[in-house]
């Protein structure tokens, strides 16, 4: 699918091949080294999120850190770091996930999150959900809410936004 006119797929790069034939990787490295691209597209996920009500954002590990925590800074909200199984210094929940070719782990602090707070999830790109179904999950087992999911990009083809109905989501550029 050809990208939308959505200004961010001029500071993305598409690189072919990688991580192995027949994918596109879309990499937003030239977007983060781009003040001007990479403050305005921070502003404008905080805009598509203006109207509701944030306790803490949450990144996953590792875009999802660079994205995430300028946007709670913006909104005034704490922020939740997500990592890989392993990471974390001290006690964690963990909530195992299907990948296209295998399973992973991620994990956070058992007290990142406390009940009834409502959490706003920010990555850089939404896939096929997997990574995002399971963070909401993290989030629910703690007794948090999610208020919304947010995404620099969002590959359409492979259905993540099906894995996530009953949220709000979202994208900035579709491919």
């Amino acid at each position: 699918m050809a990208p939308n006119s959505h200004w961010i797929t001029r500071l993305v790069r598409d690189i072919p091949d990688y991580p192995e034939p027949g994918v596109t990787f879309r990499d937003i490295t030239p977007l983060l080294g781009d003040a001007e691209g990479f403050g305005n597209a921070i502003t404008e996920l905080v805009h598509r999120f203006g109207d509701v009500p944030v306790d803490r954002v949450l990144g996953m590990e590792a875009r999802g850190f660079i994205v995430a925590a300028p946007v709670a800074y913006r909104i005034g909200a704490g922020f939740i770091p997500v990592r890989k199984a392993g990471k974390l210094p001290w006690a964690v929940v963990r909530e195992e996930y299907q990948l296209e070719y295998g399973r992973d782990k991620l994990e956070m602090h058992r007290d990142a999150i406390h009940p009834g707070e409502r959490i706003l999830v920010i990555d850089d790109v939404l896939a096929t959900g997997g990574t995002a179904e399971a963070t909401c999950r993290l989030v629910e087992a703690l007794g948090g809410t999610v208020v919304g999911l947010g995404f620099l990009i969002e590959l359409t083809a492979l259905g993540g936004r099906e894995r996530l109905k009953g949220h709000l989501v979202e994208s900035l550029a579709r491919y």
